[in-house]
């Protein structure tokens, strides 16, 4: 028996559902990396490392995206707003994006992670710092002219409508 499988010759629902597979499976790696570094090293240190990881990581996925989808640097508020709807979160999360008075807003509608985190009666996870490093490194990633600004983002409290909020513009 022959047991190779050739991904190329499966059905689109199925190379659909990988994906979110893989997606899931990334995230499901990072919460699990995140919760050993904390109970080994306690909370302020397993979100310095966070911080750092996600520092290199988002460039790493930013010029990847671009490359993959010829998304040219210092495309602007246009090409971010691209780029954000092919991170691994966008296929796992729901998500929105629409300008706003030259601005380029991202909101988090669904986040997998907080969402989780209230089904089992647990606090937000604290992640404004991190995103903070996040969404700025992938922003300036794609066009060094982004300012990035947090609206939103726990441990503020959770409105119902979107759990973070982001704001990027072109800086003058």
């Amino acid at each position: 028996m022959n047991s190779k499988v050739d991904i190329r010759q499966l059905p689109r629902e199925t190379l659909e559902g990988m994906l979110e597979d893989f997606a899931k499976n990334w995230l499901a790696h990072d919460g699990l990396w995140f919760l050993k570094t904390e109970a080994d090293a306690g909370m302020d240190r397993a979100m310095l490392y966070d911080k750092q990881a996600w520092q290199d990581f988002t460039q790493i996925e930013a010029k990847r995206i671009m490359q993959r989808h010829q998304i040219p640097q210092n495309g602007g508020l246009e090409a971010l707003e691209k780029a954000l709807w092919l991170r691994m979160y966008a296929f796992i999360n729901k998500q929105s994006t629409y300008f706003s008075d030259g601005q380029l807003i991202l909101e988090m509608n669904n986040c997998r992670v907080q969402a989780a985190r209230e089904r089992d009666n647990r606090e937000l996870f604290p992640c404004k710092e991190v995103g903070i490093v996040e969404y700025q490194y992938f922003a300036s990633t794609i066009d060094p002219r982004i300012k990035t600004e947090c609206l939103h983002c726990p441990p503020d409290a959770h409105d119902g409508q979107f759990y973070c909020q982001w704001a990027f513009s072109i800086q003058a």
